[in-house]
């Protein structure tokens, strides 16, 4: 994490001192692959419709949890933007005269840099899953995937009384 908080900081930018430790933990499911390979090279959001190709990768022992997503045409993706700073509370992300808290920004840099997108599912092959949609660099982490509305039920039974 060194690394990431040697990105300077804007004009009007804060940072804070991080916690010594985590409240929590998280299993990354698997990588997303994608064609961009700097984070200025991402779009802002990406195009469920238009965009590039994308792969979504799952790992062992993960697997198994795909059974039944091919039934849906529109997943939310949430991944773990690994390359952002954690200690921005303010940033200034036009270079202007003012800052605005990290909670009212979509930006990457968060204190748990976690990304949402919905994708466009264009089909599932074994652990890989091809959709367009996405704005991250490839590489990035995994944390979960989700059906845009939940689970397709077929029920056959008759209306309860």
């Amino acid at each position: 994490m060194t690394d990431i908080l040697a990105d300077p900081l804007r004009p009007h930018e804060e940072a804070v001192t991080l916690p010594e430790s985590f409240d929590a933990g998280i299993w990354f499911v698997g990588r997303i692959r994608t064609p961009w390979t700097r984070r200025e090279e991402c779009p802002k959001r990406g195009d469920a419709e238009a965009g590039p190709l994308c792969r979504i990768e799952i790992a062992e022992p993960w697997v198994p949890a795909l059974a039944g997503i091919e039934r849906h045409q529109t997943l939310q993706v949430l991944y773990w933007m690994h390359l952002s700073r954690r200690d921005a509370v303010r940033q200034n992300p036009h270079f202007d005269d003012a800052s605005t808290g990290t909670f009212a920004l979509r930006s990457p840099l968060r204190p748990n840099p976690i990304a949402s997108s919905l994708v466009r599912l264009i089909g599932v092959e074994g652990a890989v899953l091809t959709v367009r949609g996405l704005d991250c660099i490839d590489g990035t982490p995994l944390i979960d995937l989700k059906p845009e509305f939940g689970a397709l039920w077929c029920d056959t039974s008759p209306p309860m009384r």
